[in-house]
């Protein structure tokens, strides 16, 4: 389905893909699998396997109708990049992208790698210069000359996103994010399964000493000599975090999210913290030398410590966390909600 959305960091989401395999362990509990199988048979979701990958040319032109301008999360059932995606597909995706400006499209692939070969390669820039919008697919045609584009690429209103949920996943995929031609480069760390160093993807080489960040002008393009921004070194633009929602959600410790919004800060990188999902920090100062019990929400004693990495935020320890749902266990960080956007975007 399409439309409004509740995510936070979005207004509204547009699938002109449905369905997914699983890549890494941040897809072991996948909301979109769990979703797919509720409308098995129902909104475009095939009855046998309602989590195939699945091509719909029919919602295409569904941003076109939207007249109001809304921040669009594209493919929040699958991934635009999955193997299973024609090339063509893809295309025709962009090119909705290109013709809706007044839009912005906030793609988010777990297979980095294909992203970047599909958007650097010779022939999809040869698509795009001046192609990409001249196709007819089941009756349905853009007009060859899209409105509000002058055919280069990046397209403006396109961000590039990568998901990750621990080190391992981060040093895999965001190399390929940052060879990738984008507006905005960001990173969604969730769900957070591990803590992360994202320092040599949030700063330029040059700039050794942590607590300054690397200057970039107006247009973020670094002007401390690395040659970052719009030269050879890429950095990211913005992070995402959030821990796990759902039946089965995996807790997430505080010091995950504080350690990557501290880093954010000194590079002076938008931070965003969508959830803490299922399970909360039950005093969010405390740190444990052991394993500790909770009550979870259905009254049972349980176990519920996090092993917390050797260094991360000069902790190692146990935190104590209660399964209180994700409504109750919200989404302050210490206190504050973090909404920042790339460009000081406020909504």
């Amino acid at each position: 389905m399409s439309g409004l959305t509740k995510i936070e960091w979005a207004d509204a989401i547009w699938n002109p893909v449905t369905g997914c395999t699983k890549v890494s362990a941040g897809c072991t509990n996948c909301y979109a699998e769990r979703q797919a199988k509720r409308f098995a048979g129902r909104f475009g979701y095939p009855a046998e396997h309602p989590f195939a990958v699945t091509l719909h040319a029919e919602r295409l032109d569904e941003p076109l109708r939207w007249r109001k301008p809304r921040r669009i999360f594209v493919c929040s059932m699958s991934d635009l990049f999955h193997e299973r995606v024609p090339n063509a597909f893809v295309e025709k995706v962009l090119a909705i992208c290109a013709e809706a400006s007044w839009h912005q499209f906030l793609i988010l692939t777990k297979r980095a790698e294909r992203m970047a070969h599909w958007l650097t390669s010779e022939h999809v820039q040869t698509r795009i210069d001046g192609k990409l919008c001249s196709f007819v697919d089941d009756g349905f045609r853009l007009p060859a000359e899209p409105r509000g584009w002058d055919g280069t690429w990046p397209l403006p209103n396109v961000w590039l996103g990568v998901s990750i949920e621990d080190q391992a996943t981060a040093d895999e995929r965001i190399p390929h994010l940052l060879q990738c031609p984008a507006a905005v480069r960001f990173v969604s760390y969730e769900p957070a399964l591990g803590p992360v160093s994202l320092k040599s993807f949030l700063r330029c080489p040059q700039d050794v000493e942590w607590g300054h960040p690397c200057d970039r002008d107006e247009n973020g393009v670094h002007t401390c000599g690395c040659g970052g921004g719009g030269g050879s070194y890429k950095t990211l633009d913005w992070v995402i975090a959030g821990g796990e929602s759902g039946p089965k959600a995996r807790p997430a410790h505080l010091d995950w999210f504080r350690s990557v919004r501290d880093q954010c800060q000194a590079a002076g990188v938008p931070f965003f913290f969508k959830q803490w999902g299922e399970w909360g920090p039950v005093g969010l100062d405390a740190a444990f030398t052991g394993r500790e019990e909770a009550l979870n929400r259905d009254g049972e004693r349980s176990t519920v410590g996090i092993h917390l990495a050797m260094g991360v935020a000069g902790m190692d320890g146990w935190t104590l966390v209660n399964r209180v749902g994700k409504k109750a266990a919200g989404r302050l960080l210490d206190g504050l909600e973090q909404n920042a956007y790339p460009g000081e975007v406020k909504r």
